[in-house]
């Protein structure tokens, strides 16, 4: 996700883009003291190698020879209160919010010395970065087409605002609101690791990870923390849910692993939880892991965990558990090997394993006899799906199908209809453009002529960042107008969308407006400034609820019109 804002290292490359020129008297006051800059690597790995590296441009900008231009001290200054900074007028401080639009918290906690850090060890990366600036036959506006209004009007109900896990923005990192299919029970989380359930508009906390899970880490942000949540269709019966969270690396040996050479920043883990009484309103009962994996940053890692609620018992997809996996930032950082584009490699997938089965090579869970790599030596038998760069969100439409949408890199943003053993194009396409891997990967170009013998499969839907920054998957609608319309929107912008899946043969994306307190609005109006961080959510009986992670509210789409 596009969210290298919130780091330390964005900070400073933002400084670096507004000050081209570089200088050697900049930066001459930091240490070479190999301690100093042993911990200064340290800090970058944790806070900033996840969107940041120092061979080309990747989430964030390629951080060499940043702290030769500007003054070190603009730079502990800024990132210590970039707010102060613009509220006094700073120029440099106001052009960096001019570009780039979002608002740069401040760490305020980092010490003087850590600072000192830091900038010492990006100082031993001195090299110019060379500026990328294309080819001839790169796209430069890949989608000329612009999005349309659905003429639909959908009224927010404020239902409530989850607790605060945090005294600023992001007050509360809500990622997941979903329900329990047999007692319609409605729950949400908060990646900084609490599981609440929702009833009569407000919230109980039902589950802390981070209390259960000595190891859990919802750092360095972005997408760590308690990650999404899964109830067994039996669960009324066998009690039976599932979580999947961040843990610090090195205490348990991760059940997919790299090669020693490759360091691992921290682990995504599966459990199974039993409760001894499904109807308790807190969780009491026991755990058990299923699956432990390594990542090498802290992006694109474990995404969404979901069971298919059209799936009914005896079919075999009922009880199947789909997990998503990202590429782990690794592409970025130049490991393009780690997403095999063959289904070889476990990340970039969508995996589909048995939770209640004991086959894997661990033992911990079944491999379902029907997925599609199970007799294929060489492959990962737990791949339903590959080819993804950060698969977000799951959901089922009224026909069975399985939709997914998929974070893009600098350009497209996806929706695709998920079918078994298919390679939906990453690293080597993004959208229904061409990408090259070795290369800059901010860079498309045409399909190839013998583009059929890569047997990509493309996007169902796709819009480009023109239209938003970072896709956020949603829900088919089930009453009134919404009725078989998916709902999906953009998470840094805020912008809802609609595609009509049940009527139309070739659905396009409309945009879907908002009212809120007897007035039209936008989620971007109701919070106020910077990053929206939206989420949907829903219920059993089909409602649509909306989710704003800066300030912790959920809302619900109480209605939908069409204004006079």
């Amino acid at each position: 996700m596009k969210y290298a804002i919130f780091t330390i290292a964005i900070v400073i490359t933002l400084i670096f883009g507004c000050q081209p020129k570089q200088s050697e008297n900049y930066g001459s006051d930091l240490s070479d003291d190999p301690k100093l800059l042993a911990q200064g690597e340290e800090l970058f790995t944790h806070k900033c190698s996840s969107c940041h590296n120092f061979i080309q441009d990747a989430i964030g900008p390629n951080l060499s020879g940043v702290t030769l231009a500007v003054e070190s001290d603009w730079i502990r200054r800024f990132i210590k209160n970039p707010a102060g900074m613009m509220d006094s007028q700073d120029k440099r401080s106001l052009e960096l919010f001019d570009r780039y639009k979002i608002p740069m918290p401040g760490f305020s906690d980092l010490t003087d010395p850590q600072l000192d850090a830091i900038l010492s060890f990006l100082h031993t990366h001195k090299k110019k970065p060379i500026k990328n600036t294309g080819s001839e036959s790169d796209i430069k506006n890949p989608l000329l087409d612009t999005i349309q209004s659905s003429g639909i009007v959908a009224e927010l109900e404020f239902i409530t605002q989850v607790p605060a896990s945090q005294d600023k923005p992001p007050l509360a990192r809500i990622n997941k609101l979903d329900f329990e299919k047999q007692s319609g029970r409605l729950f949400v989380s908060d990646l900084r690791g609490i599981m609440y359930e929702l009833k009569s508009d407000k919230v109980h906390p039902y589950l802390s990870l981070k209390e259960t899970k000595k190891e859990f880490v919802d750092s360095p942000g972005l997408g760590t923390g308690f990650g999404s949540f899964a109830f067994h269709p039996d669960f009324s019966q066998n009690g039976l849910f599932y979580t999947s969270h961040t843990e610090r690396y090195g205490n348990v040996a991760a059940d997919f692993s790299f090669d020693d050479s490759i360091k691992v920043i921290l682990q995504w883990v599966v459990t199974e939880w039993k409760c001894d009484d499904p109807n308790s309103v807190t969780f009491k009962g026991s755990n058990r892991e299923l699956m432990r994996i390594d990542f090498i940053t802290g992006i694109h890692g474990m995404q969404e965990i979901s069971f298919n609620p059209t799936a009914k018992e005896g079919e075999e997809d009922y009880g199947k558990l789909y997990i998503c996996l990202g590429d782990g930032g690794s592409v970025s950082k130049g490991f393009v090997n780690m997403v095999d584009h063959h289904g070889t490699e476990i990340l970039s997938s969508i995996l589909r394993i048995d939770p209640k089965g004991s086959n894997s090579e661990n033992g911990k869970y079944g491999i379902p006899k029907d997925n599609p790599f199970v007799d294929l030596p060489n492959n990962q038998k737990e791949v339903w799906a590959y080819g993804f760069r950060n698969p977000n969100k799951l959901t089922w439409d009224d026909n069975g199908r399985l939709l997914a949408t998929d974070i893009g890199q600098a350009h497209i943003e996806e929706i695709n209809v998920i079918e078994p053993g298919k390679f939906y194009g990453w690293p080597i396409r993004e959208g229904t453009f061409k990408l090259n891997p070795n290369s800059d990967i901010n860079l498309v170009y045409p399909l190839p002529e013998d583009d059929a013998n890569y047997v990509a499969t493309y996007p169902f839907l796709q819009y480009d960042h023109d239209e938003g920054k970072a896709i956020s998957g949603g829900f088919v609608g089930r009453e009134g107008m919404l009725d078989g319309k998916y709902i999906f929107g953009d998470i840094l912008t805020g912008r809802t969308f609609v595609s009509d899946l049940k009527s139309s043969k070739n659905p396009s994306i409309q945009s879907l407006d908002m009212f809120f307190n007897d007035e039209k609005t936008s989620l971007k109006s109701l919070i106020g400034k910077g990053r929206i961080d939206l989420r949907f959510g829903h219920n059993r009986q089909g409602q649509i609820f909306v989710m704003t992670k800066a300030d912790g509210k959920i809302y619900k789409i109480k209605k939908a019109f069409e204004p006079l």
